[in-house]
């Protein structure tokens, strides 16, 4: 069994654990706490089968401050199931809970991540395959645009394990430089754009025409 398959299979199980419980809730197996758990546990088991698939579901900001309230939640479950005196139906919930929300937890967190092609859009997707094919000739795109009191000078260069885009931007008399590195090609394309006034257009323009490895694209 390869990793998809277990991750497939995972994501089975939990959601037939989350059946029992709504089967557990409507025998009258729990009380309001145990409807809210269930309710966590339905969200982020929709999350898992996302992750499983390597789809997209709801925003990806969603899912790191989920994995966190689970994180704490399974953490305090424990302690409660510990330090309380709990009856067995109780005791239970919280011992299942803490079972239950700890490896979400984990994968939510990884799954949150935004440096996946997963939650890039089909014209981010377009533009990384885009610039991909321009980093395979160019070890390094250097280009520079200004617009208005907005300008910006960006070097990317490909790297053994990712990528690497080094901003310069001037905004309204402020001047600032930044570098981030990115496993994904299309989550550098979200980053130079939203950071900055350039788009992938414009590097794809100031790399049609000349062999030179930098150009100043300045709009006037």
């Amino acid at each position: 069994m390869n990793l998809h398959r277990a991750y497939l299979l995972f994501a089975a199980i939990y959601s037939l654990l989350i059946i029992v419980g709504v089967v557990a809730l409507l025998l009258g197996g729990g009380n309001l706490f145990s409807l809210m758990q269930l309710g966590i546990g339905m969200l982020a088991v929709l999350g898992l089968w996302g992750y499983s698939l390597g789809k997209s579901v709801m925003n990806q900001r969603t899912w790191r401050p989920l994995a966190l309230v689970l994180a704490i939640g399974s953490l305090g479950q424990l302690l409660m199931a510990i330090t309380l005196s709990l009856s067995p139906t109780q005791l239970t919930w919280m011992l299942a809970g803490a079972i239950f929300f700890m490896p979400l937890a984990v994968i939510l967190y990884q799954y949150g991540d935004r440096d996946q092609a997963l939650w890039a859009t089909p014209e981010e997707r377009d533009d990384a395959n885009h610039l991909k094919v321009l980093l395979d000739t160019q070890p390094e795109l250097v280009v520079e645009k200004q617009e208005a009191d907005r300008r910006a000078r960006v070097r990317i260069a490909k790297l053994k394990d990712g990528y690497r885009a080094n901003v310069n931007r001037r905004l309204a008399g402020t001047e600032e430089q930044f570098e981030e590195r990115f496993s994904c090609l299309s989550t550098l394309v979200f980053f130079v754009e939203k950071f900055t006034c350039l788009t992938t257009l414009d590097i794809q323009k100031a790399y049609a025409h000349l062999p030179s490895k930098t150009h100043s694209n300045v709009e006037r």
